[in-house]
């Protein structure tokens, strides 16, 4: 069985408004982080949702135990009001979201690395025509 989910969590993060997407598709959840600013409208949320979503750069899977679907409507109520009571993002979204940013580090570590390299073998190139033109006698 197919289970996908998707749930937004905005909340306010010294000094900006930040929203998480939580996405879980077939028990592994995946997440994205966003900063709004200015506290978003609804209306602003959700024209975000349908022009940007397919561009936001989630997080690697995580795997995480899902639980079948509520089919009461009353407990379905009770839910969700549950969690809009509820403020913050969940630790595996936590954990998503730092195994994130490491894996960003790293990328900018190894372009950073390459960066210096070119520029290294710049100077010496530069360093080495200065020798020759020196050693012409000019």
């Amino acid at each position: 069985m197919n289970y996908v989910s998707a749930k937004l969590t905005v909340y306010f993060e010294d000094p900006f408004y930040v929203g998480v997407f939580e996405r879980v598709e077939n028990n592994k959840l995946s997440v994205a982080k966003i900063v709004f600013g200015a506290e978003p409208k609804d209306y602003e949320v959700w024209e975000f949702i349908l022009s940007n979503y397919y561009r936001l750069s989630f997080s690697p899977h995580i795997a995480v135990a899902t639980k079948p679907e509520i089919s009461n409507p009353k407990r379905r109520l009770r839910v969700v009001r549950r969690q809009c009571q509820d403020s913050g993002i969940g630790t595996k979204s936590q954990q998503a979201l730092q195994k994130q940013r490491e894996e960003n580090k790293l990328k900018r570590k190894v372009i950073t690395k390459d960066m210096k390299e070119v520029e290294k073998q710049r100077l010496f190139e530069l360093r080495q025509q200065k020798k020759k033109e020196k050693h012409k006698g000019r």
